[in-house]
């Protein structure tokens, strides 16, 4: 387990830590304000109109006053404000012309599909590049990893868009996908043109071919990384995306385990449907282990004996997934398998819109912080949802309920989440508030 020092969050904000959390804020609004307020929508959206009356004139990126200018004069938005933006990434042709800045500066990294948790349509949001290296809870996911590591990664898309220049040649695909898939793309700058040289290959720190990103049956999806993570006794993490995956993955390696041990004896990937597009590249990569299998026989299914996983894997030290809300609800069975001694840790905490924090502390999966390059704002939720009661970071109060508000790099202007999160103080090292996911505003 993590040995790093806990942190305890301290109840209000010295002089110091509330301008250190200031500054920050400040310069990032004003960045924000001074790369968006160009795009074809901070330019023609009526609701921005007043905003720009106010600082016309100004130096956007320097001047100390737009940030007042700011949270006077830019209301509250929600998504019926972009999606006719959005609509436009849908339309034919698609011409770089009309595309371009259409948000955010140039052109679109992917079109992320919003999870639709409450149920409700899923959305589209317009994803930018990032300056990925500084964001804690979006690092490149191998670059500092020296072990063996199985990452549940989806790299399918829904759609593919191709944008064209104004000499009919295509300029760029442009992939509409889930968050995590177009994240870790534009992270380790994967883009889909060159997809086809890379599907036969384990990147470093991996322990299956990128092929496996492309199945998108769920069951074959999480089979098929089993046999991998099965195949390698020396796996030491898993990166998976939801902690209720991670008990699928149990669950269908419990009802099909003599199918992996066969497979594994015979070196044969297993005759499972939905994944004949990527056979070849799975079964290249994939060495016949009748040692493994017998050790694995010997040892027993997954739901044979408690710790089963520190059995199979002695090395194992972590399962890095979202875990916290209501994922958690499957803790007790995950922990039943991995064993005591076995650390799971969040991700963080965020939405398709936008990122919004980081763990605390390692070993707590329910106590964030608040890290973003974006500016989030907030609104007690014990008071009318309305622009004159937005509150910035240092205005928070612990034991008190807000829902977020955020403007983003991606070309979102004071975007009302439907999140509830409980403030429990600020990080004593910076400032920034702490909190615990409570709900959805539903």
């Amino acid at each position: 387990m993590s040995t790093t020092t806990t942190v305890y969050p301290v109840s209000s904000l010295s002089p110091d830590l509330k301008a250190a959390l200031q500054e920050r804020t400040e310069g990032r609004l004003r960045d924000i304000v001074g790369a968006n307020i160009t795009t074809r929508y901070g330019t023609s959206a009526a609701s921005l109109s007043p905003f720009h009356q106010a600082i016309a004139g100004k130096d956007v990126k320097e001047d100390p006053t737009i940030t007042m200018d700011f949270r006077r004069d830019v209301p509250l938005t929600d998504y019926e404000s972009y999606s006719p933006f959005v609509a436009k990434f849908l339309e034919h042709p698609r011409k770089q012309s009309e595309l371009e800045n259409l948000l955010a500066p140039g052109l679109p990294s992917y079109i992320a599909i919003s999870s639709s948790t409450t149920g409700n349509k899923s959305k589209l949001f317009a994803k930018y590049s990032r300056r990925w290296p500084n964001m804690a809870f979006a690092r490149r996911p191998h670059s500092t990893d020296s072990g063996k590591t199985v990452y549940f990664y989806c790299f399918a898309y829904r759609d593919l868009l191709e944008v064209i220049g104004e000499d009919g040649e295509e300029v760029k695909k442009v992939p509409v996908c889930i968050g995590t898939c177009g994240m870790v793309r534009d992270a380790e700058n994967w883009p889909v043109e060159t997809d086809s040289t890379r599907m036969g290959t384990i990147m470093p720190g991996h322990i299956s071919p990128w092929a496996t990103g492309f199945i998108t049956h769920h069951r074959s999806f999480l089979l098929i990384h089993a046999l991998f993570a099965l195949s390698e006794p020396t796996l030491d993490k898993f990166v998976i995306t939801f902690l209720t995956f991670f008990v699928d993955l149990i669950h269908h390696m419990e009802e099909e385990w003599d199918m992996l041990i066969t497979s594994m004896r015979d070196g044969t990937i297993p005759d499972i449907d939905h994944i004949d597009h990527v056979r070849t590249y799975l079964q290249a990569n994939f060495q016949v282990n009748p040692q493994r299998a017998e050790e694995l026989q010997n040892i027993g299914s997954p739901l044979s004996c408690s710790g089963w996983a520190q059995r199979v894997w002695p090395n194992l030290k972590t399962l890095v997934c979202i875990c916290s809300g209501t994922f958690a609800t499957v803790m007790p069975k995950a922990r039943s398998v991995l064993g005591q001694n076995i650390l799971i840790q969040n991700v963080g905490y965020g939405c398709t819109e936008c990122g919004m924090g980081r763990m605390l502390n390692v070993n707590d999966t329910e106590t964030f912080v608040l890290e973003s390059r974006d500016v989030v704002e907030f609104l007690d939720t014990s008071e009318a949802l309305v622009h004159d009661n937005i509150l910035q970071a240092w205005d928070l109060q612990p034991g008190k309920y807000y829902q977020p508000v955020a403007t983003t790099q991606d070309g979102l202007w004071r975007y009302l989440i439907d999140d509830i999160i409980y403030v429990t103080g600020f990080d004593p090292r910076n400032g920034s508030p702490v909190f615990k996911f409570y709900g959805r505003n539903k």
